[in-house]
């Protein structure tokens, strides 16, 4: 009877430790968990611990940390008609256990629903601009406008967003070698212009040089004439005044010039009569020098 008993009695304690074992569980700080009995939702923890709850209820652990994910790349056309590729990235986090429970179930259905989600406005919301402002650096509204609008869907699903970004976007391989060739030309057309605004600017340069170099000498030409009245006044004054006070030389002083000037290559001739006023120097030599 005292074996019966013992053994009856390690039973009972057997049972009793996989009862507690399994009516015990722990809540980490990254995690938060859902209870159900036979399927139904009973409570929910969302602070770490430790847990008790019937052998026959089951625990649902979720994640409590903002997660991360990577939507496929898409292609959307903007609202200039552009086709451009799109990858982005969001960050969310499982806001209402129950509620995600109840529509997604599992993550793998979250992160898929959230994609088409974050896909479908991501559409919508670049369809409303051009692709100039998608690729610039000026998008910082437009995607916290994708945020929210991807927040109203996702909060159905018990999940907040935290994030949305657009990680790369390029144009398609077909249209980017047309918009390649189409900048070429853009860029050639506009060195072009640039050429030809230059050519334009150096003969307004030429011209206005040219001007002032034709008013420079045009100047100078009139100082110099100027210059040259001045000092043949002055000759004349000069003269006048030699002449002035002794005519009878100056006379002879000019006489002999022009016997210089004239008489100075060796094929000069001189057609004049003897008795000419132009040699009365010589008839005057010739009658001093006589017996």
């Amino acid at each position: 009877m005292t074996q019966n008993k013992l053994a009856i009695l390690g039973a009972i304690l057997g049972v009793l430790g996989i009862v507690a074992y399994t009516s015990i569980y722990t809540v980490h700080e990254t995690q938060q968990s859902l209870l159900l009995q036979f399927g139904e939702p009973i409570k929910i923890v969302q602070e770490p611990g430790l847990e008790f709850k019937l052998p026959w209820q089951n625990v649902v652990l979720l994640e409590k940390r903002i997660l991360d994910l990577d939507a496929p790349a898409e292609e959307v056309i903007a609202s200039d008609k552009k086709r451009i590729v799109v990858d982005s990235y969001a960050r969310f986090r499982i806001e209402d256990p129950l509620r995600y429970f109840q529509t997604v179930n599992n993550e793998d259905v979250a992160r898929s629903r959230l994609s088409n989600i974050i896909n479908s406005n991501l559409r919508k919301a670049l369809g409303t601009v051009e692709l100039q402002f998608v690729l610039s650096g000026e998008r910082g509204d437009l995607m916290r406008r994708i945020s929210d609008d991807v927040n109203l869907e996702a909060g159905k699903l018990g999940i907040r967003i935290i994030d949305v970004r657009i990680k790369r976007a390029d144009l398609p391989e077909a249209n980017s070698q047309a918009v390649f060739r189409r900048m070429q030309a853009e860029r050639e057309r506009d060195a072009r212009e640039a050429r030809a605004r230059g050519a334009e600017q150096a003969q307004k340069i030429r011209a206005e040089a040219d001007r002032q170099r034709t008013v420079l000498l045009a100047e100078a030409r009139k100082q110099s004439e100027i210059l040259r009245g001045e000092g043949d006044g002055r000759r004349n004054r000069i003269f006048a005044d030699a002449f002035a006070r002794d005519p009878e030389f100056f006379s002879f002083y000019r006489t002999m010039q022009a016997y210089q000037r004239s008489l100075n290559a060796d094929d000069t001739s001189l057609v004049l009569s003897p008795d000419s006023d132009f040699f009365r120097y010589f008839n005057s030599i010739r009658g001093a020098g006589s017996p």
